[in-house]
């Protein structure tokens, strides 16, 4: 990469941390550090929030998938506007005016001790797991695209973050975030315009293109619980998992339990509400805009730049013979693509669909076979989604958005860290450490305790990092991630709005919850979107069940 890129991406990280830790105030009591005093606007937490969501994973993952699957994946987002609406009559105001640091300790004062520590260990687990895989998206692809180690890429994301985390507390992860959506979205748009600007064809002839693949096809309708993405998972299991993301989640819950009040809390929701499908539809947009540039420039067989040179360098006469078969299909594709573009009559642009579609099928299968003397040559899984658009940047972007969009990038990474480094601190030490083993100290020494958290996790996602690069399509594992735990979780706090809901059949339906999704995701074929609602329905039932007749161990907050 040019140094010119290389100057905008260090300008950046010495820029973010430098402010990150100007921008802190109060930092020295529990009250500013883990929820800034409950001074945050509604527009800064909504920010904060959609940056934290816009990880590295995002602007790697979700572009590299909408450029290999198109727009299906939208429909993840489809139970968003629904939850958020039903957030803020219910949890929102629920945890905001309990004055309390974590959502797990307003659990103590529903149901018990237990219920709450065990919540909060689930939530540590799917939070530290997630967070070594934004950490994986980037690092990953840096280490492959610019030959360093993996752990240098880990570290020149990883330290930055650390330093204006600890440093920082919420209100540095918050302000830091604002500068870090803009920059992201900046960069979305950047790519966008330049794909317009040196696209061949013209927008609609490009959407005619990307069209006749299926990418354009964003919604299923069809109920079927073994697809990943449709619109009814979409719209159950979405809102399940939008539910228990920014309601019960801590590195969210966080976010509006340091709004002003109640209603800039509600509002800062509804921001996302609004504004997340479309932003989250431009990124999917890139992607399918990468997909039919690559129709008439020709990309590389293999995306990633150190599988290639592996193969090549082992297998070279093979690969090259993959690589002359590559040339020919592709020209051919090439040929059927202005063929769509050009087809101005409904019959011959249905003809040369067909056509397009069977080239296409003969590249991918090339592609399908280059994946394979990859894996054979290096033993390690191989895959485009993670590398095609930093591929696209590095080799297709005017010099200057090149480092614009790794700086976007590092944005991304560095803002769902930080923000979950900080909510995996703030669990750490208000529902173990101050709860189970020091009930009494100063901020001072709970500040210290909080920094040396942040040190801890920060070193564990590195760990699971190297685990998650392994797994395919980074945007996907995240969620699976989440899925696993996240609804019984949720399942937890709609028993503590039920009445009768006692502690006894929390705990247990808890216990109940994450053993049924555990068999559904390792015994079944059931898409991951579902288990957010099995879990969250499993944990209720048998918690209404077990509740009944029973005496109440605590009271009610």
């Amino acid at each position: 990469m040019h140094w010119i890129n290389w100057a905008i991406v260090i300008a950046y990280l010495v820029y973010v941390v430098v402010d990150g830790i100007r921008m802190s105030k109060d930092t020295d009591t529990l009250s500013g550090y883990f929820a800034a005093n409950k001074s945050l606007s509604w527009w800064v937490v909504g920010l904060s929030v959609m940056a934290t969501q816009l990880s590295a994973v995002t602007m790697i993952g979700t572009t590299g998938q909408g450029a290999t699957d198109g727009l299906r994946f939208i429909q993840i987002y489809l139970g968003l506007p629904l939850a958020m609406v039903i957030l803020g009559v219910t949890i929102v105001p629920m945890l905001h005016g309990s004055n309390v640091y974590t959502a797990y300790e307003y659990l103590e004062r529903r149901f018990d001790a237990k219920t709450r520590s065990l919540t909060s260990l689930l939530f540590l687990l799917s939070r530290g797991m997630s967070c070594g895989t934004i950490i994986a998206a980037p690092a990953v692809v840096f280490s492959a695209i610019f030959g360093i180690p993996v752990s240098w890429s880990v570290a020149l994301i990883g330290v930055p973050t650390v330093i204006y985390t600890m440093v920082g507390g919420v209100q540095a992860v918050a302000w830091t975030d604002v500068k870090q959506m803009v920059l992201i979205v900046v960069a979305l748009v950047a790519i966008m315009v330049v794909l317009l600007v040196q696209m061949p064809v013209s927008p609609h002839e490009g959407l005619r293109i990307a069209g006749a693949t299926g990418r354009l096809q964003a919604f299923d309708f069809s109920f079927d619980l073994n697809e990943t993405y449709t619109f009814w998972s979409g719209v159950i299991g979405g809102t399940f998992l939008m539910l228990s993301y920014f309601g019960t989640d801590q590195s969210q819950v966080q976010r509006f339990l340091a709004a002003k009040s109640v209603d800039e809390a509600k509002s800062s929701l509804l921001m996302s509400a609004y504004w997340k499908i479309p932003l989250q539809a431009l990124v999917l947009f890139v992607g399918v805009g990468v997909f039919v540039y690559y129709q008439f420039v020709r990309p590389p067989l293999l995306y990633n730049p150190a599988q290639e040179a592996a193969v090549m360098a082992e297998r070279g006469d093979a690969y090259a013979a993959l690589d002359e078969r590559y040339g020919q299909a592709f020209t051919e594709r090439e040929t059927a693509a202005v063929a769509v573009a050009d087809a101005d009559d409904e019959a011959v642009a249905a003809a040369a669909m067909a056509t397009f579609r069977a080239r296409e099928a003969d590249v991918q299968a090339i592609r399908a076979e280059a994946r394979d003397l990859a894996g054979e040559v290096t033993g390690e899984p191989t895959g485009d989604v993670n590398y095609i658009i930093p591929r696209f940047v590095l080799t297709e972007l005017p010099l200057g958005l090149a480092g614009l969009f790794i700086a976007g990038v590092m944005a991304a990474a560095m803002s769902s860290i930080a923000a979950e480094l900080n909510s995996l601190a703030t669990a750490s030490v208000i529902d173990f450490y101050q709860r189970w083993w020091r009930r009494e100290a100063t901020d001072a020494h709970y500040l210290r305790i909080s920094k040396g958290a942040t040190a801890f996790w920060g070193v564990f996602a590195c760990f699971v990092a190297t685990y998650a690069a392994t797994l395919g399509s980074l945007i996907e594992v995240v969620n699976q991630f989440g899925s696993f735990f996240y609804g019984s979780i949720l399942g937890v706090f709609l028993l503590a709005m039920v009445p009768r809901a006692r502690a006894r059949g929390a705990f247990i339906g808890l216990i109940a919850g994450m053993g049924v999704v555990g068999f559904v995701a390792f015994r079944t074929e059931i898409a991951y979107l579902w288990q957010n609602v099995i879990g969250a329905v499993v944990v209720v039932g048998v918690g209404v069940a077990l509740s009944g007749g029973a005496r109440p161990e605590v009271e009610a907050a």
